[in-house]
């Protein structure tokens, strides 16, 4: 494939997003109830979630368990407070608030954290039918009281939504050659401490 046919194929793939995205915009889903979530501060409802606000955009994490998710979350981090400057930003997982707020102060994230437990926000509003914990992510529309799903979105190797796929793509690195990990810190072969008690 020559350099023309790959910037030609952006060119479309571009002109695609932006039809995608003008859908999105007309787009509204049917209303949903108000579900109740666990955070750190006691039971919040999803209406408190929108803080205010006419727009919610959940994050659905599988928890600190999944290496992708993490991937996914430490992506979006950089991007928390220019989201928020449009609507209210939750991440949210099956983890207790306790987990989750440990967990994200590991990782340097900004969101604002919820649990759903397993419950039934996830089990009905999963981003994937019958996938329940699936990760991705649904944006919330609020008219007075009631809620609508306007849009959702899954998460996964090689989507829309990590630009680390993108970047690896450009030195043709396909997404079965790389996995995600925690920590990429290697042990050097001699440690000049002694070594003792190392945790990797």
């Amino acid at each position: 494939m020559s350099d023309q046919e790959v910037a030609a194929l952006e060119a479309q793939i571009f002109k695609l997003v932006q039809q995608l995205q003008r859908l999105q915009k007309e787009n509204r889903g049917p209303a949903v109830r108000n579900y109740s979530f666990s955070t750190l501060e006691g039971q919040a409802t999803m209406l408190e979630l929108f803080g205010g606000g006419n727009q919610l955009l959940l994050i659905h994490n599988m928890g600190q368990a999944c290496r992708y998710c993490t991937l996914w979350a430490d992506g979006f981090n950089g991007l928390v407070e220019h989201l928020e400057s449009a609507m209210s930003v939750v991440l949210v997982s099956k983890d207790s608030p306790e987990t989750q707020r440990r967990f994200a102060n590991s990782r340097g994230w900004k969101f604002r954290l919820a649990s759903h437990a397993g419950g039934d926000y996830i089990q009905e509003q999963s981003v994937m039918e019958g996938g329940h914990n699936s990760p991705g992510a649904v944006a919330y529309e609020r008219v007075g009281d009631t809620i609508y799903r306007k849009n959702t979105c899954e998460f996964g190797p090689g989507d829309l939504y990590c630009s680390m796929w993108s970047l690896l793509s450009l030195a043709g690195i396909s997404e079965e050659e790389w996995t995600p990990q925690y920590r990429y810190w290697q042990r050097p072969e001699i440690l000049e401490d002694g070594g003792e008690n190392v945790i990797s």
